[in-house]
């Protein structure tokens, strides 16, 4: 049975805060200290009321009606007012937006509690309680717009007297909520990240809760807020709503329990059919034509489209997800998800991300509870229709082809394409895929996220390049694991059977040296690899005397490009600076890459209450990009004398002065073949067949001559042998 309440009506807009009030305070002393304007506010006079009854206006007591001195009452007609209302300055003006005109005033609304600035539009409002609007704000054709004593707006925090069952969680990247966090506004891609790992970490969860809580005031009583020039029209319920200024709300189902950031210089924008409930919308976002977002939390600049579903997820900045199911799920920033059918489910993906049309990830079937996981590193790309099953993780820049993968993966080594080969029943992983046959895309995936990335705030700062220290350190991973494979392919030919026992150091030299002097030979072997599928099948590895050379080549490129940005003034400036380079673990930290040390450290502080809220871990994440350029140099140099087998003590200005000049091939072939992968479609003939000549082709995909990106790159390889040269002539190497 509804509990439908009886009260009298002079109850009506009073008695806001149902718990018992601080001594000394009314029910409005909170909404007074979110409206520092109270003091510009006057009583109505009595011609004022005269005016304002002859339009059809009613208040329970027109003595609780305030407004400014430069009120127009002819401006207010038909409303019914209770409770205390302050109304701002009223002039004979319209407002307009996007062809939106309508006349400053309060039209043919019910209004309980509120404050208004200056010029408000206010029209066909059916119930309007407890909030605050700044100054222009337009709300038109709104059936309720309300705010509860107890509103929390989106927060993961629980308001005096309330039970903790009421408390809004997050359950990311695992269904069974064993990694659930608290939401709350101002959270950054590396605090979900910290807060849903460690989970064996009692201190350290509960300094995180400890943080989010002291964050957020428990006192009853706010009001919701709507800020300067936010337009709110044909919405039907938005309720414990607050919402920054130049926000636009048009047509929304139900919004509520929300914090929509917005600002001049980032609004965001709310469209038709959405229904949004339990979250947190960041500065600019888009959310349009009838998304579905429960207990959420949308960074900056990130945007939901056509129908899309996010539950129980994080969504990255500059991220876009249209149409398809999103559940569970942490996605650092520069995420791409497009299509209709695809979903994705307990998942911790690591940005630069793109799923195409009818990917499945995962699927929990293989487990007795809905308790698996993926995790994917930079720039995952599973393929049309690919189905991946719970628990599998992926290194940088895996491309999975289509198809339907039956058993758990853990591909470890990055920049592969993954093959389902259902013919021979085998997996097959082609090593540094994208170098080889698709290298445009690859090299435009890191300009474009960088070109894209439009956050206003940028505490963390983000990796974009495909080079840097996570996916590195992943390629010295795939080195060995080459290494290994090959020497062991190579050993089990009968011709090449040892009559000792062999140590797997014995094995990995014979691949290494088979792989540096005798790539020919490697090219024959059918290489396989244990511990990257859990079946019984083989695993092979695909190009393996092409892959090795290469990542060895892209390391050294790694080390010298940063030597080249680090702007050092001479060599023994650059000397100074690496004398502790070391190899070591790094973590993507919401998409900011981090030495592993870095971390152990920022989690010791956190611990021991040195830092002590989630402000000072924003400072803590500033601090740490200020210092990654040096980090990041140090550990491309050790990385650059590991892969030249060279101790630093043999380090030398003829060394890196030959160095130099060998990137340079390293970036001819990078720029040639950034072209030869795009020039490939424009010459297949198939790809012709929709057009009756060349000339029509360029005209509508553009030519080749004049792709920008191409262009760049060409631009860009000139730049860099100039600089070279120059840094070869000013060091004196």
């Amino acid at each position: 049975m509804n509990n439908i309440q009886k009260r009298p009506l002079s109850d009506l807009g009073y008695n806001f805060i149902e718990t018992t009030l601080p001594k000394g305070k009314d029910e409005y002393y909170l909404r007074n200290e979110q409206w520092s304007r109270q003091d510009q506010y006057r009583r109505l006079l009595a011609h004022e009321v005269e005016a304002l009854v002859r339009n059809d206006n009613s208040s329970d007591d027109w003595n609780n009606i305030f407004v400014s001195h430069e009120f127009n009452p002819q401006l207010v007609q038909h409303c019914h007012f209770f409770g205390m209302v302050r109304i701002g300055k009223l002039e004979p003006y319209y407002l307009e937006f996007h062809n939106l005109r309508l006349p400053v005033g309060l039209y043919n609304s019910t209004i309980c509690a509120c404050d208004f600035g200056d010029n408000v539009v206010v029209h066909n409002v059916n119930y309007l309680s407890h909030y605050i609007l700044g100054n222009e704000v337009i709300v038109a054709n709104v059936n309720e717009m309300a705010t509860t004593d107890y509103a929390k707006f989106g927060n993961g925090i629980v308001k005096d007297g309330e039970p903790e069952n009421g408390r809004i969680l997050m359950e990311l990247c695992n269904e069974n909520g064993g990694r659930k966090v608290m939401p709350f506004d101002g959270m950054l891609p590396g605090d979900a990240y910290l807060w849903t790992r460690y989970r064996d970490d009692d201190q350290l969860q509960k300094q995180f809760k400890a943080f989010t809580e002291k964050q957020f005031d428990k006192r009853r009583g706010y009001y919701g807020m709507v800020g300067d020039r936010s337009v709110i029209k044909n919405c039907k319920m938005i309720k414990d709503v607050t919402i920054g200024t130049d926000a636009y709300l048009k047509g929304a189902n139900k919004l509520k329990n929300l914090t929509i950031n917005s600002s001049s210089t980032a609004a965001s924008q709310i469209g038709e059919g959405c229904e949004m409930v339990n979250g947190i919308v960041g500065y600019g976002c888009r959310v349009f034509y009838g998304v579905k977002a429960v207990r959420f939390v949308m960074a900056s600049h990130s945007q939901l489209k056509y129908g899309a579903r996010l539950i129980n997820s994080y969504l990255g900045n500059n991220a876009t997800i249209s149409c398809c199911e999103v559940l569970n799920s942490l996605i650092f920033p520069a995420h791409e998800q497009h299509h209709n059918n695809s979903f994705l489910c307990a998942a911790l993906i690591m940005g630069q991300s793109n799923m195409a049309a009818g990917a499945t990830i995962g699927s929990n079937h293989n487990s007795r509870g809905a308790d698996g996981e993926i995790i994917a590193g930079r720039g995952f790309w599973p393929g049309l229709c690919v189905s991946l099953k719970h628990n599998s993780k992926f290194a940088s820049f895996t491309l999975i082809s289509k198809g339907n993968y039956m058993s758990e993966l853990n591909i470890s080594i990055p920049f592969s394409l993954v093959l389902n080969d259902e013919c021979e029943n085998r997996l097959k992983i082609m090593p540094g895929y994208w170098f080889m046959h698709n290298m445009y895309a690859i090299a435009r995936n890191s300009w474009k996220y960088v070109d894209r990335d439009k956050r206003t705030d940028k505490t963390q700062f983000i990796e974009y390049d495909y080079l840097a220290p996570d996916s590195v350190e992943e390629m010295f991973t795939a080195l060995t694991i080459m290494e290994t494979a090959t020497g062991k392919a190579w050993y089990a030919l009968p011709e090449n059977t040892s009559k000792k026992e062999l140590t797997d150091k014995d094995i990995r030299k014979k691949g290494k040296e088979l792989l540096q002097d005798n790539p020919e030979e490697v090219a024959k072997l059918c290489i396989l690899v244990t511990g990257m599928e859990n079946s019984t099948r083989e695993v092979q590895l695909l190009k393996v005397h092409r892959a090795y050379p290469l990542f060895k080549e892209l390391i050294l490129l790694y080390g010298i490009k940063n030597i080249l940005s680090a702007n050092k003034p001479s060599y023994l400036a650059l000397q100074a600076d690496i004398k502790t380079a070391r190899r070591g673990d790094w973590l993507n930290i919401g998409g900011q890459l981090m030495k592993a040390d870095t971390v152990d450290t920022l989690k010791s502080k956190i611990k021991k209450n040195r830092i002590s809220g989630w402000s000072q871990v924003h400072e803590a994440y500033a601090e740490i990009g200020k210092e990654y350029t040096t980090d990041k140099l140090q550990h491309a140099v050790a990385c650059m004398l590991e892969i030249k087998e060279t101790p630093l003590k043999n380090f030398s200005p003829a060394l890196l002065a030959q160095w130099m000049n060998d990137s340079i091939q390293t970036m001819e072939w990078i720029t040639n073949a950034i072209r030869r992968s795009r020039e490939k479609d424009y010459k297949n003939p198939f790809r012709q067949l929709a057009y009756e000549s060349e000339e029509e082709m360029n005209a509508v995909v553009g030519s080749l001559e004049d792709n920008s990106f191409i262009n760049q790159t060409i631009t860009d390889l000139a730049d860099y042998k100039i600089l070279v040269s120059q840094i070869i002539n000013e060091w004196e190497l």
